[in-house]
């Protein structure tokens, strides 16, 4: 159980800044940021990434990570109890570090799972099981290993809690109208 709960804490900058992009389209003075990542270019004549991928989603979901890593480091430092079941010290880590590398590797990991989407056809927004779940699981872990060093066993819970978690928040953002289909 320590294992679970260990992964939902390590990983929850990256699973913020995946989910950061959905809600951010629904502000509308973040407009200004709606420009594609990929400025627009295309490789091979097919769009590197799409319009899907903007600024506006890469830096709101690098800054809710940020905040979200600043906000654990406020409560596993106050917390006896977490820092007793997590079983590793997270006060030594830079938050601010741990939170842009956890965003900005999610949502690269997405961004190159749209590059690969567009190079076989895969229009943007529709499924592509099970690359979809876990293209921000992938992408987080690889930004966070220079800073965070963990067992192969943690890695590997994690990626699990975590697809296991974008199985359920994409369900439940399909429920609530956030998303057009169910995963």
């Amino acid at each position: 159980m320590n294992n679970i709960l260990f992964a939902l804490w390590f990983f929850l900058p990256a699973g913020i800044a995946n989910a950061t992009p959905v809600f951010a389209k629904k502000i509308k003075f973040l407009d200004k940021l709606d420009y594609p990542m990929d400025f627009k270019k295309s490789f091979n004549g097919i769009r590197i990434f799409g319009d899907h991928k903007t600024f506006r989603g890469l830096i709101t979901g690098i800054i809710m990570a940020i905040i979200t890593a600043g906000l654990q480091k406020i409560i596993f430092d106050n917390s006896p109890e977490l820092r007793a079941s997590l079983g590793f010290d997270f006060s030594s880590i830079n938050f601010i570090l741990y939170g842009f590398l956890a965003g900005f590797g999610a949502l690269l990991g997405d961004a190159t799972k749209s590059f690969f989407k567009r190079r076989i056809n895969i229009k943007p927004g529709s499924a592509w099981f099970p690359f979809d779940q876990i293209d921000y699981i992938a992408g987080g872990i690889l930004f966070l290993i220079p800073l965070i060093r963990l067992d192969v066993t943690l890695y590997v819970i994690t990626f699990f809690v975590w697809f296991g978690m974008h199985l359920i928040s994409t369900y439940i953002g399909y429920l609530l109208k956030l998303k057009d289909q169910p995963i």
